[in-house]
């Protein structure tokens, strides 16, 4: 009899333990699979800087220039290019899984992890990543902010790949020329741009109907043109060390600026009527004023090796410039053109926005 009670009772107990056993792995398992993103509090004007070796983003405080926060990317390689949305409340960075900053020529094609993460200004969170099949220089939204703007680096038949924004479908794609590289708009937003590397042209697009308007013949290489107040926009010519001036009414090249070094950025400070070309090759960026309807170089300010971007302050009295391979940003009184605080973020400072 006491066998007969003594069996049940320790196949239960079996079973009980062998259920445990199977249990534990499967809840940890879940558990570091949903672990949430801690939400970070980026209440304030601060610069978002894209570290492209370190993939991260560095944040730094505006008032201060004190570095407050570093945003993870989720394992992506290489981000490139950053842009704000005209809510300022969403970022769009380009990840390239390609290092581009010795140069872009040759840098299209398709790697794995190639696409564009969308975050969050104030969270620092990533809300929506997009994967791209060709490599995405940049990814820029459109003046409403009802669209998000995304060049395919492609070396045969580049394209541009056009987002909604409110449901992140694809509606339409365009095509330009070859290894496009950043597409950008007119400061007014009345046309898009988009500079084709390996063909060396601008293509300008209607942003309405999404034609092409015309092809514009530039200098080798040319990596992006840079939107201006003055109604032009400039594209930095890698290969030929030259700026072409476009202006956006006419779709002409009004003007070529012979450089002698390569461009990494070009900016227009509407304050000083200046414009600013950072020095790649000699990690520095040299100023020009227009005298008698000729760009004439007035100055340099010694910034770090390979001077990239370039992002002017709401009331252009200040300049930060990303340095590669210092690892450092620079900050520029405008009106003293002197360097007044260089801050140290990540490996290979590329792209940068300033949420002011």
């Amino acid at each position: 009899m006491k066998i007969k009670i003594l069996l049940p009772i320790a196949a239960t107990i079996l079973m009980l333990s062998s259920c445990k056993k199977k249990e534990e792995p499967h809840t940890q398992e879940h558990d570091q699979s949903h672990t949430p993103t801690v939400p970070l509090n980026i209440n304030y004007p601060a610069a978002y800087i894209v570290n492209g070796s370190s993939n991260t983003i560095s944040v730094m405080r505006l008032s201060d220039n004190i570095l407050t926060e570093t945003i993870s990317l989720n394992g992506a390689t290489f981000p490139h290019h950053i842009y704000l949305n005209p809510a300022k409340t969403k970022i769009a960075v380009a990840i390239t899984s390609k290092d581009l900053s010795a140069g872009h020529a040759g840098h299209g094609g398709s790697v794995p992890g190639q696409k564009i993460q969308i975050i969050d200004v104030l969270s620092g969170n990533i809300d929506k990543e997009i994967s791209v099949n060709q490599l995405p220089h940049n990814a820029i939204y459109n003046s409403l902010g009802t669209e998000l703007w995304v060049p395919q680096g492609d070396s045969v038949l580049g394209t541009v790949m056009v987002y909604k924004t409110n449901d992140w479908t694809l509606q339409n794609t365009i095509n330009v020329g070859k290894l496009p590289s950043e597409v950008t708009f007119s400061k007014d937003g009345s046309k898009a741009y988009v500079a084709n590397t390996k063909d060396g042209t601008v293509s300008v697009i209607d942003p309405v109907t999404k034609t092409v308007l015309q092809t514009i013949s530039t200098g080798i290489n040319p990596v992006g043109a840079w939107p201006a107040a003055n109604g032009k926009m400039y594209a930095d010519n890698e290969g030929s060390q030259t700026v072409s001036e476009i202006d956006v009414l006419t779709n002409t090249v009004t003007a070529t600026i012979n450089l002698g070094f390569t461009p990494g950025y070009v900016a227009y400070n509407a304050t000083n009527s200046e414009l600013w070309v950072s020095d790649a090759t000699n990690g520095k960026v040299v100023y020009y004023s227009l005298i008698s309807n000729v760009w004439v170089p007035q100055g340099n300010i010694i910034t770090g090796a390979n001077a990239h971007a370039i992002a002017f302050s709401a009331d252009n009295s200040k300049a930060y410039v990303t340095n590669q391979d210092a690892n450092t940003v620079s900050i520029i009184n405008v009106s003293t053109h002197s360097v007044t605080t260089t801050v140290n973020v990540g490996s290979k400072p590329n792209g940068i926005i300033l949420t002011q």
